[in-house]
């Protein structure tokens, strides 16, 4: 088994929300008023079914309520296991999937001031990422400035599935309030189910939902570059997670291919997409998508041709791995390093500011 070793970033765990009336003390008089007088339940996002296994390790899913609803439980479970010194929170309740724009604001709002008060402010250990209400790129360049001021939230988070393609220019307003504070982009694996989560329609079971994830992710992956993101945000950052990581040579061998046959087209992408992809798109270390065989795994390294990557995570509380096998057999002592501190640490600014802080005498 490899080993992580301490002093490292999980770049990926999931406070559980209990339930929508946890949010009550976070909205103002009118929307607490809308949730009560319409007697609104709960927000339950297909992407992870509460009751599917995957949903949670059962070791770690508690006799009551949501996996991930304690924090007691995730520093027994995850933060002092791992002896990690730091951890991201990214919330993945369903404040994206409600159409109204107002509604979705002030979900998000309240949402983001329920981590910190339940989460950020009970352990020191603990980072936010920025829910944003993505149907208003407005209101959610407002909810950025707002929660920016705090320095414990590092990164904006999105879902990966979505109305449109994520490189589309309607969008930039939210990557430039990003890069001007220092904050990558999450993309987490996830929809808001206003469009079918395949590109040929509904299926019919969880599966061919979860499986095209990785899909989804490659097409916004297209969709940034060769849209130009990163040609006018050379700075931002975006993290990939739970998307796996195996499909990305061969994806970026077909991309390289096509681009320098028709790259007339886009005369803006000014580099090869594996540069782009090198200086700009980190991806989650779980879950990993990899076969068990270290050599393989060690060869699929070496077709990505760089070592900066991949980013720690545990997935926490999500069922990815057994035990304390939380990064897979065969890698060398000096990328478990790059993968849990350093790649960690370049990537978010705020969490190299603040460890640089801790650490000088």
């Amino acid at each position: 088994m490899t080993s992580p070793i301490a002093g490292g970033v999980d770049c990926d765990l999931h406070p559980a929300l209990p339930h929508l009336t946890s949010l009550l003390p976070h909205l103002n008089d009118y929307w607490r008023d809308q949730v009560t007088t319409r007697g609104m339940v709960d927000l339950v996002s297909q992407s992870y079914p509460t009751n599917s296994p995957i949903s949670a390790r059962p070791d770690w899913r508690p006799a009551q309520g949501k996996p991930g609803s304690s924090l007691h439980d995730m520093k027994a479970q995850a933060l002092d296991p791992f002896g990690v010194s730091h951890a991201i929170c990214n919330p993945l309740y369903g404040v994206q999937m409600v159409f109204s724009e107002d509604m979705a604001d002030a979900f998000c709002r309240a949402l983001n001031d329920w981590l910190v008060k339940e989460w950020l402010d009970k352990d020191a250990r603990l980072r936010g990422s920025i829910v944003i209400p993505v149907q208003s790129v407005e209101k959610s360049v407002a909810e950025i400035e707002r929660c920016g001021r705090d320095h414990r939230f590092v990164q904006v988070l999105m879902l990966v599935m979505g109305d449109i393609p994520l490189g589309k220019r309607a969008y930039w307003p939210i990557y430039a309030a990003a890069e001007r504070l220092g904050l990558p982009i999450g993309i987490h694996a996830g929809s808001n189910y206003h469009n079918p989560p395949t590109s040929v329609g509904w299926g019919s079971y969880h599966i061919e939902d979860y499986v095209a994830q990785a899909q989804a992710f490659q097409t916004q992956l297209t969709s940034l570059i060769v849209e130009g993101v990163f040609a006018r945000h050379p700075r931002l950052k975006m993290v990939m997670l739970e998307s796996g990581f195996t499909w990305l040579p061969s994806y970026l061998w077909r991309l390289h291919k096509f681009w320098r046959g028709i790259r007339m087209e886009t005369p803006w992408v000014d580099r090869a997409p594996l540069e782009i992809v090198r200086s700009n798109i980190r991806f989650s270390l779980q879950p990993v998508d990899a076969p068990p065989d270290p050599d393989t795994l060690n060869r699929l390294f070496d077709h990505m041709q760089s070592d900066e990557l991949l980013l720690f995570s545990t997935d926490y509380p999500h069922w990815q791995f057994e035990g304390d096998e939380v990064l897979p057999e065969g890698i060398s002592s000096d990328l478990v390093r790059k993968i849990m501190i350093d790649n960690p640490h370049a990537t978010y600014p705020r969490l190299k500011q603040q460890v640089a802080k801790e650490t000088t005498p």
